[in-house]
This record gives C-alpha cells, structure tokens and sequence, in this order.
C-alpha cells in the first residue's frame, strides 16, 4: 500500500517550520547586536598603511612641483625638475625607512602584548 501525502501530519512540519523561525529570529537579533557594536573607524594598520602611501605620494609630487618652478623661474629645462624630483624619491623612502625602524608597539600595529 503506498503512502499518500494525506496520511502526513501537518502538524509535526509546522512545530518544525516554527522552530526553524524562532532560531533564525534568535540568529538575525544576535547579528543585529553584533553589528552595532562592531567599530567602524579604520585600524592602526590601515592608518600606517595610509600614512605610508602619502609619503610616497607627497615626496614625488611636491618634488616634482618644486622642480618644475624652479625650472621656469631659472629657465634650465629638467635640472632641478629631476633633482627635486629624486630628492623627492629618496625623503619619502627614508620617511618610510623611519617609520619601519621604529618598534612595533609605537608605529601602531594592532599586535597584541603576549608578557601580559
């Protein structure tokens, strides 16, 4: 004799259905809590990382610019172009030397202290 859908109960996948809805209920407000108190600013190691490309950036570009000015103030086409330029280069590599000589705890890494 086969088994017709009609001799299921319903109410047995109901008492199941809920269930799954209570947990899920529980789930999403546990996310939801979690989500407001997750801090949103960036860590230190992003802000390092920051810091790091706008040396680079500032040394090439402010390099650059004082180059460029100096070469129409002067007239002497790329001289002080490709000076200042590599002058540029090599403050914002040693910046970035500096700052990667320094301990770890004062550059601001998030690495937690394992003598505690």
């Amino acid at each position: 004799m086969a088994v017709n859908e009609s001799d299921h109960d319903p109410l047995e996948e109901d008492v199941r259905v809920s269930s799954l809805e209570e947990r899920l209920e529980k789930a999403q407000n546990r996310e939801r809590i979690k989500a407001k108190h997750r801090d949103r600013s960036p860590d230190e190691n992003q802000q390092l990382g920051m810091r790091v490309l706008s040396y680079l950036i500032g040394g090439v570009v402010v390099g650059f610019g004082v180059g460029w000015f100096l070469d129409r103030l002067f007239e002497t086409s790329p001289l002080f172009l490709l000076s200042f330029f590599f002058l540029g280069i090599g403050t914002a590599f040693w910046r970035i030397y500096k700052i990667s000589s320094q301990p770890v705890k004062d550059i601001g890494s998030a690495i937690p202290n394992d003598d505690d």
